[in-house]
């Protein structure tokens, strides 16, 4: 999958989250390039336009503790409980070493757990990342 295709793919997905949840699920999203000793934003849509690369690192720490200790796959997905204000709470394997974070910058994921609505808005995010799983982003 190409750049554009994946980042369309993203903006559908979290316009249909949102949709079935009654409100933002994730206000901030990033795709990104990881690489042990740099990487590339490919993407940001968010609030935090003017500040979010100053504190990337600091905010994908509980993720990538998450991503190292499960080796994920292509279109594997991890949330953190833990992940408080601008950390961000999700994230998906989307190629070799690109990945999809994402954050809501008001709530943590236990929260968003509490309302029965994130049973189905979850949905769309799960068939996102399965799209990956056979079209990786290249």
């Amino acid at each position: 999958m190409n750049l554009d295709t994946a980042r369309t793919a993203v903006i559908a997905t979290l316009g249909r989250m949102n949709t079935l949840f009654n409100k933002p699920v994730f206000d901030e999203w990033v795709l990104v390039k990881l690489a042990s000793e740099s990487g590339a934003i490919l993407a940001y849509s968010g609030p935090r336009a003017e500040t979010y690369q100053k504190v990337f690192k600091d905010d994908i720490v509980p993720l990538r503790a998450e991503i190292e200790e499960r080796h994920l796959a292509m279109g594997d997905f991890a949330f953190v409980d833990a992940a408080t204000g601008t950390r961000f709470d999700a994230c998906i394997k989307l190629g070799p070493a690109a990945y999809l974070f994402c954050n809501n910058t008001t709530r943590d994921m236990a929260d968003i757990r509490q309302d029965p609505l994130w049973r189905e808005a979850q949905v769309p995010f799960v068939q996102l990342s399965q799209r990956f799983i056979t079209d990786p982003l290249e």
